[in-house]
C-alpha cells in the first residue's frame, strides 16, 4: 500500500496568517475609524477586511497548490513502478506502447501489460480490471507483480496463468478483510466477490512461434504486410476471479509471426470508445491506415492508433485503454535460428524507455 503523508503546518507558514488576523483585530478594536458608523469609514473598514480576506485565500490556494504538485509526483513515481516502460527491444522484438487513463491527471489505471524476455521466448501479458482509475491500482499491481516472477519461473504459460490466478485470489481476500473486516471474503455482497481481470497470455519463441491462452480478452491482430486480420477467432476462457480455472489448461498455437509481421495487443477500451454520435471506434480501419504505406513500424502504429482514437473520443475517453506493439525484426536469426558464431544474445526484461508514446 502507498501512503502519502500530508505534511504538517511549519512555524514560518503560519506566521503570513497570524500576521493578517492580528492586523484586522487591531484595526478593529485599537483604530478609531473602526468604530466609527459613518459612510466613508464603512468603507474602509470592509476594504481593510477585504484585502485581509484575499490575503489569506491567496496564501491557502497557494499551499494547496504546492501539496497538490507533491503527491503528483509521488503518484507519478508510483505509478511508473507499477506500469514500468518497455524497453524498445527484446530480444529482436521492436516494442511500443502506451496508456491512457479515464482518470484526468492519472497515468496508469485498470489496464495491465508487460513483456519480458525469458529463456523459454518473450512473454506478454495483456489485461484488463474491472473498473478503471486510481481504484484499480492495487489489482494490477498485485497481476503484474506475479506475472514477473512467474514468466521466468513457470515451463508453460499454464503454470504462469495458474500463479496469476492464485496471486489475483489473495489479494482480493486481503481487500476484502480490510473494506469488511466484519465478513471478509466470506460476504458474497461484498463488491469485492464480483471483481474480474481479463487475461490475455502470449508468448512468442525464438523461431517466432506464438502460443496463448486467454481468459476474456480481445484477441491481438496480426499485421502482415497491408493486411490486417486477427490472430485468432479461438473462443477464450472466463475472466479470472469469478470462476476457477480448468483443471487442465493447453496454450493455444496462433502460428509464426514472420519477420517484419507485428503484433497489436489492446484492451476492450478501444474498441468500446464512442464518439459524440455514439458510434463506436474501428480499431482495423486505424490499423490499415497505419500500414498503408510499407515499411511501418511499431512506432508509427502506435501514434496512428492513439492520434485516431483521441479524435474519435474528443480527447475524453471513458475508459482506461492500452496499446501494446510487437514487430518481429530477426531477419538474421530467422536466417541463423542458433545464432552467427560468436554472436550474444541478450534478453532484456528490465525497465527502459517508453517508446511509441
Amino acid at each position: 500500500m502507498i501512503r502519502i503523508k500530508a505534511r504538517a503546518p511549519t512555524a514560518r507558514g503560519a506566521v503570513l496568517p497570524t500576521a493578517w488576523g492580528a492586523v484586522a483585530v487591531a484595526y478593529k478594536f485599537g483604530c478609531p475609524l473602526a468604530q466609527q458608523n459613518d459612510l466613508g469609514a464603512r468603507i474602509v473598514t470592509s476594504a481593510v477586511f477585504l484585502a485581509v480576506g484575499t490575503g489569506l485565500i491567496v496564501h491557502v490556494r497557494r499551499a494547496l497548490l504546492r501539496e497538490l504538485r507533491q503527491v503528483r509526483r509521488v503518484a507519478r513515481a508510483a505509478q511508473s513502478v507499477v506500469l514500468r516502460p518497455l524497453p524498445p527491444r527484446l530480444d529482436g522484438l521492436n516494442v511500443a506502447a502506451a496508456q491512457l487513463s479515464a482518470d484526468r491527471g492519472a497515468s496508469v489505471g485498470g489496464d495491465l501489460y508487460e513483456a519480458i524476455a525469458t529463456e523459454h521466448g518473450v512473454r506478454v501479458v495483456m489485461g484488463d480490471v474491472r473498473g478503471h482509475g486510481l481504484a484499480a491500482l492495487g489489482t494490477v499491481a498485485a497481476v503484474l507483480g506475479s506475472f514477473r516472477e512467474a514468466a521466468h519461473d513457470e515451463p508453460g504459460l499454464d503454470g504462469v496463468l495458474g500463479r496469476l490466478d492464485r496471486a489475483l485470489a489473495r489479494h482480493l481476500r486481503e481487500r476484502a478483510r480490510a473494506e469488511h473486516p466484519a465478513n471478509g471474503s466470506r460476504d458474497p455482497d461484498h463488491p469485492v466477490a464480483e471483481e474480474f481481470v481479463t487475461v490475455l497470455l502470449l508468448e512468442i519463441d525464438r523461431d517466432g512461434r506464438m502460443s496463448a491462452l486467454n481468459c476474456g480478452h480481445p484477441w491481438p491482430y496480426l499485421l502482415s504486410g497491408t493486411r490486417v486480420e486477427p490472430l485468432t477467432r479461438v473462443d477464450p476462457l472466463p475472466p479470472l476471479g469469478p470462476f476457477p480455472l480448468p483443471t487442465a489448461l493447453e496454450a493455444h498455437d496462433c502460428g509464426q509471426l514472420s519477420p517484419g509481421d507485428s503484433l497489436v495487443l489492446f484492451t476492450d477500451g478501444v474498441e468500446d470508445a464512442r464518439d459524440a454520435r455514439g458510434r463506436f471506434f474501428s480499431l482495423p480501419d486505424a490499423l490499415r491506415e497505419a500500414v498503408r504505406d510499407q515499411p511501418v513500424s511499431p512506432q508509427r502504429v502506435l501514434r496512428t492508433v492513439v492520434t485516431a482514437l483521441l479524435r474519435h473520443t474528443t480527447g475524453r475517453p471513458t475508459d482506461d485503454i492500452a496499446l501494446l506493439v510487437l514487430r518481429n525484426d530477426r531477419e538474421d536469426l530467422w536466417r541463423h535460428p542458433r545464432g552467427r558464431p560468436g554472436q550474444a544474445t541478450a534478453f532484456r526484461g528490465g525497465a527502459g524507455g517508453l517508446a511509441g508514446t
